[in-house]
């Protein structure tokens, strides 16, 4: 066994058993390993690959993961501060997405091939997470979105849905000391790419990830009295536009949205 395999799966052992006896390891260290280990940051961490197959390789240790996840009981859980109860629900929705996509690697191009007629791979209710089974839409929508609980739409640039168009996969696990810190990193980071999010000037608006008309919604009524999508974006006009007078548009608030093509391939690194 070499040494960077040895380190991960020492990593995810001694997770394991504090958080079914002496308390959940909150600082998520095995995630974190395999993390900086498997993901490819590009363009300065504007978006990111992952090395599925190094992760298919490090299974043994991914799965002790996730097993510490779903040791975590419902009720430990409803005593954690906010900041605890979000890292820990991002962290489970990547780390079982990417499970959920090795169940099938390398013979698949998209998530999306893992849903059926009736159901979508995000419905599939295959975790097993604080005394329940849940679907990655459960994590989602029923959990990190549900109104009045967390109302931080920054979440859209933290779970990763295994796929080109999403927000990239961050290099580390997100853990509560930091997390405020770490959202606003990946707001920034996704707002930066222009591939994703910019202004367009022959036609005098934004042009903007599908995130922002699925869920448009959340920054409507999300964090820190955000009122709309673009009010959201009044606060990135450097990162979408260069010239100052289209900057200037942009925190006016007053500029049409138009929203890109979705791409749903899968963030590999191609061996």
């Amino acid at each position: 066994m070499n040494v960077a395999r040895r380190t991960v799966l020492l990593a995810a052992s001694a997770l394991v058993l504090p958080a079914r006896a002496e308390g959940f390891d909150h600082g998520h260290t095995a995630w974190s390993v395999l993390l900086k280990k498997h993901v490819r940051l590009l363009d300065g961490g504007r978006a990111s690959q992952l090395r599925y197959a190094g992760m298919a390789t490090d299974r043994a240790a991914l799965k002790a993961y996730l097993a510490s996840l779903s040791a975590v009981s419902a009720p430990d859980f409803a005593t954690w501060p906010q900041p605890r109860q979000m890292a820990f629900l991002i962290n489970a929705y990547n780390a079982f997405t990417v499970e959920l996509v090795l169940t099938r690697y390398p013979k698949l191009g998209s998530i999306k091939e893992l849903g059926g007629f009736l159901q979508s791979p995000w419905q599939q209710k295959f975790i097993a997470l604080l005394g329940d089974k849940v679907s990655l839409d459960g994590i989602e929508h029923e959990m990190l979105r549900v109104r009045g609980r967390y109302d931080d739409p920054r979440i859209h640039f933290a779970v990763n849905c295994a796929s080109i168009g999403c927000p990239s996969l961050r290099e580390e696990a997100y853990v509560a000391e930091r997390l405020d810190a770490q959202l606003d990193e990946q707001a920034r980071r996704f707002m930066s790419d222009r591939s994703r999010n910019r202004w367009s000037v022959g036609a005098q608006r934004l042009e903007l990830s599908k995130i922002f008309d699925w869920y448009g919604e959340d920054f409507q009524l999300g964090h820190r009295g955000i009122g709309s999508v673009q009010a959201f974006c009044a606060s990135f006009a450097n990162e979408l536009a260069d010239a100052p007078a289209d900057r200037e548009r942009i925190r006016s608030q007053r500029v049409p949205v138009s929203h890109l093509a979705y791409d749903w391939a899968l963030n590999e690194v191609k061996p």
